[in-house]
């Protein structure tokens, strides 16, 4: 493959990373219009609509994210014999079934029980798989065969890991938001809906900084990648 080809899948890695961070920032700042009592509820509706809209965004980079990766471990395998273009073609087929499931649940949220748990259980074994991968990248003297020092990459695939783990604590915790929400349509602003809406939201804000924490340390670990003999 063409030195320009694997520019162009640089350029997509790197605007994944770009639309991840940004949506995330959008989504955290309309969350906080959410929480404001002296809004009307009109107005509080409308700063949650553009949560959905921008938060879509983020979804489908995390997901992309992992295909688009071992594209670019593929083009670049330094020994490593599972890395090839069936690897790619593998993780890209994986990737899209995992995106069909995240944008489904995104549009239609708790309507199809199966594919929120299917979503789920996906994100619950490529958490566990991806820090096992990282931490034996990082363990081991030559892992998969790479003799290049790939412990950045290792700690990369584990932070990337840590992004989607952040994910779903962020889904626990905004659990109680949707009864909280429709209180506030039905019955006006109170200090208990106003205190679960505060618990709900505010309870995510650890993992939406972890997650930004993960994803700036991984691109560092991707343009200066130390240790690495190279």
């Amino acid at each position: 493959m063409g030195a320009h080809t694997h520019g162009w899948w640089i350029l997509l890695h790197l605007v994944l990373f770009v639309f991840w961070l940004g949506g995330d920032l959008g989504v955290y700042v309309s969350s906080r219009s959410v929480l404001r009592p002296d809004l009307s509820f009109e107005a509080r509706a409308t700063a949650l609509r553009i949560m959905g809209v921008l938060d879509l965004g983020p979804k489908i980079c995390l997901v992309l994210f992992l295909p688009s990766g071992v594209t670019l471990m593929a083009l670049e395998p330094h020994g490593a014999t599972l890395l090839n273009a069936w690897t790619a073609s593998a993780a890209w087929a994986g990737a899209l079934v995992w995106l069909w499931l995240t944008i489904s649940d995104h549009h239609h949220p708790g309507r199809r029980p199966f594919v929120r748990r299917a979503d789920w259980s996906a994100r619950i074994g490529l958490t566990a798989l991806l820090l096992g991968v990282g931490g034996y990248t990082i363990a081991a003297d030559e892992p998969f065969g790479v003799t290049t020092r790939p412990g950045w990459l290792g700690a990369k695939v584990m932070l990337y890991a840590l992004a989607i783990a952040c994910g779903l604590g962020i889904r626990l915790t905004l659990r109680p938001f949707g009864a909280a929400f429709a209180a506030l349509a039905r019955e006006g602003s109170t200090p208990g809906t106003e205190a679960a809406l505060k618990r709900a939201v505010d309870g995510c804000v650890p993992y939406v900084f972890g997650i930004w924490g993960c994803v700036l340390s991984a691109a560092a670990l991707g343009v200066f990648k130390p240790g690495a003999a190279l």
